[in-house]
């Protein structure tokens, strides 16, 4: 890729703004958002939480990233202050290092929906600065390694809550990856400073506004996918550990996660420049749904490990394909078309939990609400089928 000896200085540079994206990724969603799913069990373990109390927790979170979503879509112009960023970031931080100082759910539900809004105000910010500083360089075809970051964060709340939990229980395990998300946020910005452009974010003039009809189907395809997906994504770890003879490996299920999802935001993307970004979303979306079944009556170590890898290697990888596919179809609307796609995703995110969550408390088990968790990613993929507007080539990006 490079020319001359050694690694040439604007790799380094695009690398490096590469990474200090990663790593907000890591702390706004890996961290700030996932984390809840390691630490749930221990909650339900040590205070008695129910799936319902659990579901509408997951769910105001996801109704705080909705709004997060839906303010960037409707008033793009709010992304042009310098202080959002890093006002969302201060957010996340001390919403997650929060739940771990308050044991009354009105004050965990207030937690999550604000560390929801600061989620997505980081998502769409990263995302757009990101894309647009790597495409500039001529480095677009890196971009959607951007969201292994978010894998990464989900790898060190896996490896770290088992540790944090035999130190002090559900509340250590929330500081302490508070505390852990708290030094990834100060890499993060000691690597984004060595950058030297300047977010087209701010440059960004109301007159380059773009309709939303060509990403109309991709938005509920997306739509689709986030409830179906978040019902692993929230009760993977509880479902396990509920598991007779599975329970000491449910905290490592996530773990595996991370790892599957971290490469995959690579994969995915180089699989899309060889057979086409509507037959990779098609084939992440049937790897997906194959993992969410065999998990409905996983029983084993091999049923549960491929259950974990087969969501973590998808989920972030259709994240990677849509926002993709958004941005090319939107143009200079980019980002007003990736805080709508963010609203549409948050929106089956906001619905999944909560439904799941009340549904697994009334049949006892997660049977009936997985098997209709796939049913909604199946149904995404009709609306992928549908989608006229995906190109009738592959890419012949590197």
């Amino acid at each position: 890729m490079g020319q001359g000896r050694g690694f040439p200085a604007k790799h380094w540079t695009v690398l490096k703004i590469l990474v200090g994206g990663m790593l907000g990724m890591a702390v706004a969603m890996g961290i700030g958002r996932f984390a809840f799913t390691p630490i749930l069990p221990l909650m339900q373990r040590d205070l008695g939480m129910t799936h319902s109390v659990a579901g509408w927790l997951a769910g105001l979170n996801y109704l705080g990233y909705l709004v997060g979503a839906i303010v960037c879509t409707i008033t793009p112009r709010i992304l042009r202050y310098p202080l959002l960023g890093g006002g969302a970031l201060l957010l996340s931080l001390a919403t997650t290092l929060g739940m771990g100082l308050t044991v009354s759910p009105l004050g965990w539900g207030l937690l999550r929906l604000l560390g929801g809004i600061a989620s997505a105000v980081l998502f769409i910010i990263i995302s757009a600065e990101v894309a647009e500083s790597l495409a500039r360089r001529g480095y677009g075809h890196w971009f959607g390694a951007l969201y292994g970051g978010i894998g990464l964060g989900i790898v060190l709340s896996g490896l770290i809550v088992p540790q944090l939990d035999w130190i002090g229980g559900w509340s250590v395990a929330w500081l302490g990856i508070g505390g852990v998300a708290l030094l990834c946020a100060l890499a993060g910005m000691t690597l984004g400073r060595t950058s030297d452009y300047s977010p087209s974010i701010v440059a960004e003039s109301p007159d380059q506004a773009v309709g939303l009809r060509p990403i109309l189907l991709l938005a509920s395809a997306y739509f689709l996918e986030g409830l179906g997906y978040i019902v692993t994504a929230t009760f993977l770890v509880a479902i396990i550990a509920a598991t007779p003879g599975l329970a000491a490996f449910a905290p490592y299920t996530w773990v595996a996660v991370g790892l599957a999802a971290v490469p995959s935001t690579v994969l995915w993307p180089y699989l899309a420049r060889r057979i086409g970004n509507r037959r990779a979303l098609l084939a992440a979306y049937a790897v997906q749904i194959a993992g969410i079944l065999v998990s409905r009556q996983a029983t084993s170590v091999f049923e549960v490990t491929f259950a974990a890898v087969t969501f973590g290697g998808t989920f972030l990888g259709i994240v990677a394909l849509t926002m993709a596919e958004g941005n090319r179809r939107m143009g200079k609307g980019g980002r007003r078309g990736a805080a709508f796609l963010t609203a549409a995703f948050s929106v089956g995110q906001m619905l999944g939990p909560v439904i799941a969550g009340v549904l697994a408390d009334r049949q006892d088990g997660f049977a009936l609400p997985l098997l209709l968790a796939a049913a909604c990613v199946a149904l995404g993929c009709l609306f992928i089928v549908a989608d006229r507007r995906y190109p009738p080539r592959p890419s012949t990006a590197p």
